[in-house]
């Protein structure tokens, strides 16, 4: 463990920066933090009725697997990237690394905004669900103000947490890993042993359910195709946050090798096992059309109607515990971004002050607070712009999906035309090879266009104005102001450093095939 430590400092210091975070974090932990954020128990429940109330059956038994392929062809470009560039700034050091200031700039402020975005997601989704679960019990019927007071009582207690430091939010979300697969595996056999039916057909039968046919989820079309693409609204917004592992790279041992199959394994785990979820609720809903009709209600309608009492409420205390720890992770994983960011000046203000690490807890715990105060404050300009019937889950979703998958697309574009030059001579001790790595980074620039068409359909066509209004303030601050201000990270003799980190993973790993 010592010569590994050793090892995993002399890359860090390689690329131009100390060993302040506390590097405790196995690989499964680093694995763990990443299925957690994913938690098919929190997007893959909370947004089901993106599959039932488009194509019916279809769009989990399809949709879910074509969904989860588009991401998986991020992943595993940022997987490859992770190995050669271990560093908590992750996507944004890769693309400052691949590419010039402006680039890693700008990924920095679309990852921030994507992982802040996630948090309100996540949180706003967690805080619906106990009230439609639980919240009667408190007399609440989650009017806006009550899901913005519930979405600020959690995310504060989740940066508590990450606050008292890396080891307890790893015991935390390994905790959070193993009740995710047995909560999920309990409730597969459940759902299937209390369904009326066993009509396996739904799973590849395509119905129109939109309009009030959906309970309103998406507006009314024929057009089927279009109605597909919808659907992957669901597993492409689950099947993310895998860039948590990268962030926490500086606490990760073996980072070089653990970080990049974390963030495989995470993917795998959470589609295979996101799938047979999804299809054991369609195919024990007791009637497709009327469940479909139920719109966001679809899932909880199902339990209720086939489950004891007491059980859904076990399953669904269960359910929550993930889905709560689910946002822990997300703290951890934007604080460490922030944190990144703000040690290389990135921010105009405030930047020494979120770069320092607490010396008792070795966390940085200004960089936390301050993600859980810009979350908070999020949600409720959320809710401000939802005003007009757009619901405001579906807003902070398709926002997050646009701005996180935005921030993964530049460096994975960059790469391809830096692969194997000056600025990434070698693959690093995880690698698929330059060709492989070429053709999943030109799929992931298709899927963006798709994520970005799908995300900004009606009834969130705000997303489009936000996403525009980002993009147009960014240019003129980068111009104004950040151009002449920013130096980007201290890459220094680019092809020095790169080397020097090569030597420190060869010395201790070999050298990969090409």
């Amino acid at each position: 463990m010592a010569t590994e430590h050793a090892e995993d400092v002399k890359v860090l210091h390689s690329m131009g920066y100390a060993q302040e975070l506390s590097r405790r974090m196995s690989g499964f932990s680093n694995f763990a933090i990443s299925f957690s954020i994913i938690c098919i128990l929190s997007g893959g429940i909370n947004s089901f009725a993106q599959a039932t109330s488009s194509v019916g059956g279809a769009g989990a038994g399809i949709g879910w697997i074509v969904g989860c392929c588009v991401s998986g062809f991020f992943a595993l470009c940022m997987a490859q990237i992770a190995s050669a560039y271990p560093t908590a700034g992750g996507l944004y050091h890769w693309s400052s690394i691949l590419g010039n200031r402006f680039s890693g700039w700008i990924t920095a402020w679309l990852n921030l905004l994507g992982l802040i975005t996630v948090m309100g997601a996540i949180n706003i989704g967690t805080a619906f669900f106990f009230v439609g679960t639980f919240g009667s019990i408190f007399g609440l019927t989650g009017t806006p103000v009550e899901i913005v007071l519930l979405v600020a009582g959690i995310t504060v207690v989740q940066a508590l947490v990450n606050h008292l430091g890396i080891g307890l939010t790893a015991r935390l979300t390994d905790i959070s890993g193993y009740i995710i697969l047995g909560t999920t595996a309990a409730l597969v056999v459940l759902l299937l042993v209390f369904a009326p039916t066993h009509d396996f057909s739904r799973l590849w039968t395509f119905t129109n359910y939109s309009g009030e046919a959906g309970g309103n989820v998406f507006p009314q079309s024929d057009n089927m195709v279009y109605l597909f693409a919808l659907c992957l609204l669901l597993p492409i917004y689950t099947i993310t946050g895998y860039d948590a592992s990268a962030h926490t790279s500086e606490e990760t041992v073996q980072a070089s090798r653990s970080v990049p199959r974390s963030i495989i394994q995470a993917v795998v785990v959470s589609s295979l096992a996101g799938w047979v979820l999804l299809s054991a609720i369609v195919i024990a809903i007791p009637d497709l059309a009327v469940g479909a009709s139920q719109g966001w209600g679809v899932f909880f309608a199902t339990m209720t109607a086939i489950m004891p009492a007491w059980l859904v409420n076990i399953l669904y205390l269960l359910i929550l515990v993930t889905q709560l720890l689910c946002g822990l992770a997300t703290v951890t994983s934007t604080s460490r971004m922030i944190y990144a960011f703000s040690r290389d000046g990135g921010l105009p203000f405030g930047s020494a002050s979120l770069a320092k690490v607490s010396p008792r807890f070795r966390t940085p715990v200004a960089a936390i607070w301050t993600g859980a105060i810009l979350e908070i404050l999020f949600v409720w300009l959320a809710q401000t712009v939802s005003i007009g019937g757009t619901n405001i889950y579906t807003i902070v979703v398709n926002a997050t999906l646009i701005f996180l998958f935005l921030s993964f697309t530049v460096p994975i574009a960059l790469g391809f035309f830096t692969i194997g030059t000056s600025k990434w001579p070698v693959m690093g001790p995880w690698s698929m090879g330059k060709t492989l790595y070429r053709l999943f980074a030109v799929l992931s620039v298709l899927g963006m266009i798709l994520i970005v068409f799908i995300a900004v359909q009606p009834p969130n066509s705000n997303v489009l104005w936000i996403t525009l209004a980002f993009l147009v303030l960014s240019a003129i601050l980068w111009f104004a102001f950040e151009n002449k201000r920013f130096t980007g990270p201290p890459i220094g003799d680019a092809i020095a450093h790169r080397q020097a980190g090569i030597a420190a993973i060869e010395a201790r790993f070999g050298t990969p095939a090409e």
